[in-house]
């Protein structure tokens, strides 16, 4: 099959409106991605308003620059790494899949851009014609219990019904590997709703937000998370942190809380521009265990707003500590965000997501991103060595480390606290370090 250019339309939500932001271009060949091209539109660059679609690739800080110019992605990759956020990952193409019928991994990147839907993560949208109107929507509360029905069937490898097509619209432009699907409470606020699985060997929506919970003990930016029992299947439900309400007159006169915005009062539903961290390094997300957190701090250093800078470096180095102590090795670059804070008019490191401890009998354990001088040796030690990558002298370190440290190792009683059982903390006990095991003396008398 020859390669064929299939252009798209790009459009970004600002100030609650979809507005064209320019004319992507992708060659493809089959499935296969070859190259990309994108063009901004002229209007969209007069707007004072308007926010790159890649700040790596795709930057406006000057726009002369980029002005009636097509560009090609950094690094001579097939993709920007802006559109790659804003298309659907593992799960949301398994649910584009099961649509469309057809088998894994067989559509061309831009029929899984299309047919993503309005309501993806970030604050773009990929259509077909300029004149398209966004696929908007995301269904009640009520409509859970059909959504994990229908997720069920699709990870089954089941047909799904007319009355669940529901999943279609709600969770075909999410990634990540679980069955996930985005839903409004009675107030309007949307969440993302992960569903726990027959497979699972310990209950996961349980344990997953138990551990962002603690994390928020810790100090670190965590989205509002909780679970739900319906029937005899539990519930994720972490709350949708690039959507947030405002009211017009307040824009730009009061910083607006974005974890905990409201619907209410004439407050208008607005996105935020989402950028993982795979876009900000500028990599093939095969090339992800070759980075480190150290690069993630560089990223910090030359895209985020300097006001913001020093504070997101300090808490990307506790995230660092975090996961080496509960053990979560699911770090990988898509698994740390950034968000277009408008309270800041720049980018900023997003809430903290998708941390899940791994049990394991392994006494030495590494993560997924590298951590200091030892590679992706999961210890304190090792995160030591790479402090200062992160504005920190030793001493502010040993800080954050005892920080972090005096949460976890009351771990169990704050998991209790949040409704975990004896059992499930049983099953994923070995996930939890002890100092004893990550550090060496001479660091350990260090740590206040």
């Amino acid at each position: 099959m020859a390669a064929q250019e299939k252009k798209l339309f790009v459009f970004a939500n600002l100030n609650g409106a979809w507005v064209p932001g320019g004319l992507l271009t992708l060659t493809e060949d089959g499935p296969a991605l070859q190259a990309s091209k994108f063009a901004y539109g002229t209007r969209y660059l007069e707007r004072a308003d308007a926010i790159e679609v890649d700040p790596v690739s795709l930057s406006i800080k000057n726009k002369s620059d980029v002005l009636k110019k097509e560009i090609f992605p950094t690094g001579n990759l097939p993709y920007f790494g802006g559109i790659r956020d804003a298309a659907p990952d593992a799960w949301g193409r398994r649910v584009i899949e099961a649509k469309l019928k057809v088998p894994a991994n067989s559509l061309p990147e831009s029929e899984y851009l299309l047919h993503a839907g309005s309501e993806r993560i970030g604050a773009l949208d990929i259509r077909s014609d300029i004149k398209d109107a966004p696929k908007l929507g995301v269904t009640r509360w009520e409509s859970l219990q059909y959504l994990i029905e229908a997720a069920d069937r699709i990870d089954q490898g089941l047909p799904i019904p007319a009355n669940l097509e529901i999943i279609f619209q709600d969770g075909s432009g999410l990634g990540g590997a679980r069955p996930k699907a985005s839903v409004r409470d009675d107030d309007g606020v949307i969440w993302l709703a992960k569903f726990d699985s027959p497979k699972d060997a310990f209950g996961v929506p349980d344990i997953e937000v138990a551990t962002l919970k603690l994390a928020k003990e810790c100090g670190l930016t965590v989205p509002p998370v909780k679970t739900e029992q319906l029937g005899n299947r539990k519930v994720m439900l972490i709350r949708r942190f690039d959507r947030y309400w405002a009211s017009p007159a307040n824009v730009g006169k009061i910083e607006i809380d974005l974890l905990h915005s409201s619907p209410g009062n004439g407050a208008i539903e607005k996105r935020l521009a989402f950028a993982s961290g795979l876009t900000l390094i500028g990599c093939d997300e095969s090339l992800s265990p070759t980075k480190s957190y150290a690069d993630l701090a560089a990223a910090i250093n030359e895209y985020c707003h300097p006001s913001v800078i020093r504070q997101n470096k300090r808490e990307l180095f506790a995230r660092m500590v975090y996961n080496i102590l509960v053990s979560n090795d699911d770090d990988h670059l898509r698994n740390h965000g950034f968000i277009f804070d408008p309270n800041i008019s720049g980018w900023r490191l997003s809430p903290l997501y998708d941390v899940m401890p791994r049990p394991g009998v392994a006494y030495e354990r590494q993560l997924h991103l590298g951590i200091g001088e030892q590679g992706r040796s999961a210890t304190l030690d090792n995160a030591m060595t790479s402090c200062e990558r992160f504005s920190l002298s030793k001493t502010d370190a040993e800080v954050v480390i005892g920080e972090i440290w005096s949460k976890v190792r009351e771990w169990r009683v704050y998991f209790d606290d949040y409704g975990v059982s004896e059992i499930d903390m049983d099953k994923i006990s070995s996930a939890f370090r002890h100092v004893d095991e990550t550090a060496s003396n001479n660091l350990k008398r260090k740590i206040p």
